[in-house]
Parts: structure tokens; sequence; C-alpha cells
């Protein structure tokens, strides 16, 4: 009877090419994320059976998704009315499909192997029927395999489920022995099977795939449904946290938790989330960094903290920015942000050879080298490099300094950015190299470079220079044009602390007075309103207040220290080669669907 199924199946040869063809996955690049593609999955019109068909005759196309659903929510009640459960309890696995690839490979054409029994669960992402011959590909969290279902080898009533119940997206658990077919595919050769979860909806079409970007990151299942790839991406950047907490705690490092919900937004300067505590009668906020408890945590003894946890800023979203983000910060006693660069290389080399097996990374097209030791340059020092001014001549003549700056931005933009407006806002000459630096060198800083001496007005919790008055010990890391960490020698000193507290509000106070001052145009609203990539950092509505338990805590005495913040977001682009962080974030934040 077997060989009878066989020549029925060769009968059929002509017929079942376009859908054996449909079934084999062609070989694609590890990370190429091409919003078109989709594997394994077929079109709605293929899930219905030609049991369904017969029952919705009036409606032959089930490609309708409400179509598709009532037909499968028959389904679901039939099979309990048979006896059968469509959503079980559990299922006993003794192996997955990339252990019985692995494990079984071996075989010649036509074998079978009866020496062992396997089981295994997965969803069903493709299906043929032949008359007594069904073959199913079942894909787990390993990778997939054919299911060889013989009427022969299962009672007439599994059969009769099989062709009638089982569509493309349900889960099945299934077991059997080891074939491997004269085409070469190895199989199941399936015994018993069960229905585990009934799907109600459609996958998305085979051919085309789940290509509508917003959808993408809406329905983020269907999308990993679709695009087996966009699971790797998350089983990576699972990889590298894992990684980036085995290096910290190898140099002696312990994680610790600190407040979401805050009684000061601290740490560094950016729009928080405000919420309100009932119980407490009180508003509180959602941190916009772990800093100042982790340096709390320094001042009652630990001398070697992290910790990796979610950040919440209330600003733009971008390719590059999402109002919640995630970062590795790291406070060290006794050492200074030297000893921070070289953490730095160490955890991003790590990673890197754990994902790659090398230090050379493509991103977008080129090629990152991240062998060590990494460009070290000061930011006044690639500023001039830059532009050919070197702001160091202008001391504390902040309005030559400002002519200068728009005299740059004009010179390489025909003065159709806001840069100048920006420049005009500014209260210092380090306000200014700043934002030169910001919108001139950042985006050229492809290879791994640490940043280094910013000024002392842009950097409020660094420690001032040993050697270069106005500047700070400071570093930021730039990899492909984005700042991947920020690091200081620790400020410790409570009273200068509090000083630069209170500039930073004043700072941000007149700032906040001049946007109230100016009203926007109608047009503008409309147009911020409208914008698919809003990435508006300059909104300085919101109120900034001293942590004064903060500065409380300085004073009974913080050790000499070194602090890092890694965003793990970025990092995670990086190494999967990946051109938004909404592609490494599993669930994005969205605009609402109008």
């Amino acid at each position: 009877m077997a060989m009878d199924a066989l020549r029925v199946w060769r009968a059929s040869s002509q017929l079942m090419t376009f859908a054996s063809r449909a079934t084999i996955a062609r070989p694609r690049p590890r990370f190429n994320f091409n919003l078109h593609t989709s594997y394994y999955c077929v079109s709605a019109s293929a899930t219905a059976t030609s049991d369904s068909r017969r029952r919705t005759s009036s409606s032959p196309k089930t490609s309708d998704r409400e179509s598709v659903r009532a037909i499968r929510l028959k389904k679901v009640e039939e099979l309990r009315q048979k006896g059968y459960e469509p959503y079980a309890y559990t299922w006993d696995r003794s192996h997955t499909a990339r252990q019985i690839q692995q494990g079984y490979g071996y075989l010649e054409n036509g074998e079978v192997f009866t020496g062992v029994a396997v089981s295994l669960a997965g969803r069903v992402v493709a299906r043929r029927a032949f008359g007594k011959l069904v073959f199913l590909t079942l894909r787990d969290d390993s990778g997939t395999i054919q299911l060889y279902c013989e009427k022969e080898c299962l009672s007439e009533d599994q059969f009769a489920k099989l062709k009638s119940f089982v569509d493309i997206g349900d889960i099945l658990g299934a077991s059997g022995s080891i074939k491997k077919t004269e085409k070469g595919e190895l199989s199941v050769y399936v015994k018993n099977f069960e229905i585990l979860t009934k799907s109600l909806l459609p996958l998305p079409d085979k051919f085309h795939g789940l290509t509508d970007i917003d959808k993408r990151y809406r329905q983020r299942y269907v999308d990993m449904i679709a695009n087996p790839e966009v699971a790797d991406v998350f089983r990576i950047r699972a990889k590298i946290v894992s990684e980036i907490r085995k290096a910290v705690e190898s140099f002696g490092f312990i994680e610790v938790e600190t407040p979401v919900l805050q009684g000061a937004a601290g740490g560094a300067e950016a729009r928080p989330f405000v919420t309100y505590h009932n119980s407490l009668g009180r508003d509180l906020y959602l941190r916009i960094a772990t800093e100042l408890h982790l340096k709390r945590m320094l001042v009652g003894g630990l001398e070697k903290v992290y910790e990796i946890g979610r950040i919440f800023r209330n600003e733009g979203i971008s390719t590059r920015h999402n109002p919640e983000f995630t970062s590795i910060e790291m406070y060290e006693a006794y050492s200074d942000y030297e000893s921070m660069m070289y953490l730095a290389e160490e955890i991003v080399t790590r990673c890197a050879m754990s994902i790659h097996g090398k230090l050379q990374v493509d991103y977008q097209g080129t090629e990152i080298s991240l062998m060590r030791p990494w460009r070290r340059e000061t930011m006044h020092s690639l500023v001039k490099d830059a532009t050919g001014v070197d702001f160091h001549e202008f001391g504390n003549n902040v309005e030559a300094a400002k002519e200068a700056a728009i005299g740059i931005f004009k010179a390489r933009s025909e003065g159709k950015d806001n840069s100048s407006s920006l420049v005009e806002a500014c209260s210092s000459v380090g306000h200014v190299l700043n934002e030169v630096f910001e919108a001139v060198v950042e985006p050229t800083l492809i290879q791994p470079t640490f940043v280094l001496d910013y000024p002392i007005e842009v950097s409020p919790l660094a420690k001032p220079h040993r050697r270069y008055a106005g500047l700070t010990e400071r570093f930021e890391l730039f990899i492909c044009g984005r700042e991947i960490g920020n690091a200081f020698s620790e400020l410790t000193d409570p009273i200068d602390q509090r000083s630069r507290f209170e500039d930073q509000i004043k700072q941000h106070n007149a700032k906040r007075a001049a946007l109230a001052s100016k009203s926007k145009s109608s047009e503008e609203s409309e147009k911020a309103k409208n914008s698919d990539d809003d990435d508006d950092d300059d909104d300085y509505s919101y109120e900034v207040t001293l942590d004064e338990d903060f500065l409380t805590s300085l004073e009974y005495g913080m050790p000499p220290a070194s602090g890092m913040g890694l965003g793990i977001d970025r990092l995670v682009m990086l190494l999967t080669n990946s051109a938004s962080i909404r592609d490494v974030i599993a669930f994005p934040v969205l605009k609402v669907q109008q």
C-alpha cells in the first residue's frame, strides 16, 4: 500500500510542482531582514480544505479574514462535538525539529528508520494533500521538519480529521518514526497526531508575507510567524544581554535594582513621564536614568554595581529613539573614566565575538572594525578638524562663538535646518561647541571612537578635568554615527554638584520661558502632528527640580568613582545589522491607529 501511495504521488507530480517549491525555503543570509520575506506561510485561500469549501459553497475563496475565522470556529465546534479538545493542556516531546534533522540526516532516500519513536510539536506552516497522502511542514523554535502522513499508518478517524480539520497555522503534536522520502526530504512518518491549538485567523500570504511595516511592529507575533528571521534578532538580543552580564560580573560588579517610580527625575536632561500615586497623593516620575540611585549605592559601601533596566523618556520617536529603551549603567569606586573606556571595549568586543566570532561587523553595507584599541579624540580637536574653527580661542566670548557656528551651518546647509536657531539659544561657548559637534561631527564617526573631554556646561554630573579648565573628564562612545555609551569620572563634591544642578535648572527655565514666548505657527504644528519620524528633543516645557536626597547622600561622602551607561538597543542594532531601533524592540511604542 505504501508503494501505491507513492505511485499516486508520482503521477501527481505535475500538479504538485508549484506546491513543492512553496514548501522548500530558499537559503537566505542570516541577518537579511527583508520586509518582503516570508517563510512557508501560504495564502488564506489554501487554509480551507475541500470539506470546508463544501460547507461554504457561497464563498469558495476564503481569503477574507472573517470568512476564514467563521469556518475555523465551526471546526472548533465540530471537533468538540466529536469529543476532541482543540486547545490541549500539554504534549510530551522527545525531539525538536533540529534534533531530528541533525540526528537522522544520514538516512538514504526512501529509507524508513523504525529504531526510534519520536514525538514533537509545532506550528503547521505548509500543507499539501494528495489523496491518501498528506504532507505538512511543522515549525518549532529550532527549525522545520516535514510530517509524512499516510492514510495506511493512521486510523480512519485520524486521517479524516487530518484532511478536514487541520489548517495552516494550527499547532500540532505528532509522533512516529523517521523517514527520508524518495525526494530526499527528512520526515517524521506520522503514526499519531493531535491538534494542540486550533488557529482561527489565517497567516499572511506565502508570496507576499507581512509587508506592512506598521503592522509588523503592532502585531509582532504575526511578524515572527511570517518572517522567522525576526525571532533570530530577539534570540541574539538575549545572548547579548547575557554576554554583557558575564562581562561586567567577571570584573567583580554586582547587579542591583533601583526604583522605576521616582520622586524626582534625575541623572539626565530629558522630559519624564509623570504619573500620580493615589495613596500617597503625589506625582511620581518614571525614571529617565538609573544613575543617581546607583551612586547612592556607592555611598552606602558597594564599590562595583550595575543595573540593566528600562529607561523612560517622554520625547520623540525615530529610527534611533523609542520612549522606553534598555541600558546598562555601571559604577566603580576608586577608578576614573579611563577605566570605563577599557570596560566599554571589553563589553562590545565580547558581544561581537559571541555573536559573529570575529571583530569585523557589516552594518548596512559598511564594514565596522571593532579591533582594539579604538580611536580617542577630544571634542575640540574633532570640531576643529571638521570646521577649521578652534573654539578654545573664543574663551568666554559666547557671541563670537555663536557667530562662528552660524557661519559653519550656513556654509554647510545653506540655512535649511534649524541648527542656527538652536545656537542662538545657547548660553555658553560650551553649549555652542556641543551643538556644532552634534550637527557636523557626530554623523561622521562611523568607526568606534571615544570622544573625550566635554565642556563643563553640558556635563553636570562629571568631574572637572584635572588638567584643562572648563572641561570635564567625560567621554561618549560613537559607532556608525550613533552614541553607544556615555561615561564620566564622577563628580563627588556635593557643593559643586548642587551649584551645577542649580545652573542646569536656570538654563532649562530660560529655554522654557523663551519657548513659551513664541507661538508656533499652525503649519508647524500640523507638520509635527503628522510627522512619521518625530524626534523632538528640544521641548523644554517640563519642570526640572533638585534631587535633594541625592545631594544629601553626597554630603555623607561618595568615594572617587567612574560610571558608564551603554545603550543595549543600539548595540543590538549594530550586531544584528538592524536599520531601526523598532526592529530590535519586540513591542515598540507606536502612534495610535486612526
